[in-house]
């Protein structure tokens, strides 16, 4: 049986809170461009932190695409020691 905190130290997304992810990605692309990139609501209608997450909490495809921007975002291109 392989080591958990092995895995999870391979894991992007391990210890990165919904909220977290939604500040650094609106920070980073800004919201235009984030809704551009993930074309829902919350994203380009009055958007929030807060009701991006009351959103995403409640639509796993919309979360995974946001989950899988922000790897894509910061970690595509790191080198394994660079995480």
């Amino acid at each position: 049986m392989p080591d958990q905190s092995r895995l999870q130290s391979n894991n992007p997304l391990h210890g990165a809170t919904l909220q977290h992810i939604v500040e650094c990605l609106a920070e980073h692309h800004g919201w235009a461009e984030l809704g551009r990139i993930v074309p829902i609501r919350c994203f380009t209608h009055e958007p929030s932190v807060s009701s991006s997450l009351k959103f995403l909490r409640r639509t796993p495809w919309a979360r995974a695409k946001v989950e899988a921007l922000y790897v894509e975002t910061w970690w595509r291109d790191r080198s394994p020691d660079a995480r």
